[in-house]
């Protein structure tokens, strides 16, 4: 790996290897706890992950999906930056949109006992609430993008085919003094847009 302040290079030993290594040995008993862990910087690694979560290593799609997902569990933001960690470095990586797809919805329950679960392309199943909330942004179609916060500040773009079941899944509430039109999920209510033009009433 490089040293603290340069830019990590792939002669420098087998980088990958070292750090699936590492994620394999923290995360024996379930996800690594990357939230406690604060090691050096030791530079960027050449490794992006797509706006289709497709993960790049030197501009070559990773072909292994388990290589991936033990990646996806060391993964850790600060900021606006990307990076994996272990126990003793930090390297960062480049994330054009958000690390993980929610490509999977399943809904528990019905009313106000309603619990929505999603799977992400790394097999991760994610319970909606408060704390996993959805959040809808506007897209340059003049639609809406919606996300999952998955864990500790990293987020999963809702693939277009779940947002339709979403949709369908919708309802009106009154929220601030407000209709809004929304989803519902563990008690919770997460607003998409105001309910008229929601109804396509301008």
């Amino acid at each position: 790996m490089a040293k603290q302040g340069q830019t990590a290079r792939p002669q420098v030993g087998n980088a990958l290897e070292e750090i699936a290594g590492a994620a394999r040995t923290a995360g024996a008993r379930g996800l690594p706890p990357v939230h406690l862990w604060n090691p050096p910087f030791c530079g960027d690694l050449d490794i992006r992950i797509a706006r289709d979560g497709t993960w790049f290593y030197l501009g070559t799609p990773i072909g292994r999906p388990a290589l991936v997902r033990l990646f996806s569990t060391v993964l850790k933001r600060e900021g606006d930056k990307h990076f994996l960690v272990t126990p003793v470095e930090k390297v960062g990586i480049r994330v054009d949109d958000v690390p993980f797809l929610a490509v999977e919805m399943q809904r528990e329950g019905a009313g106000a006992e309603a619990v929505l679960h999603f799977r992400t392309n790394v097999d991760d199943w994610v319970r909606c609430d408060t704390d996993h909330a959805l959040r809808f942004e506007s897209a340059a179609d003049g639609g809406l993008t919606p996300y999952l916060h998955v864990r500790s500040g990293l987020w999963a773009r809702v693939t277009r085919a779940v947002y339709y079941d979403l949709v369908e899944l919708g309802e009106e509430r009154i929220v601030d003094g407000h209709a809004k039109f929304g989803v519902a999920s563990t008690g919770a209510f997460f607003a998409m847009a105001d309910a008229e033009q929601a109804r396509g009433v301008t």
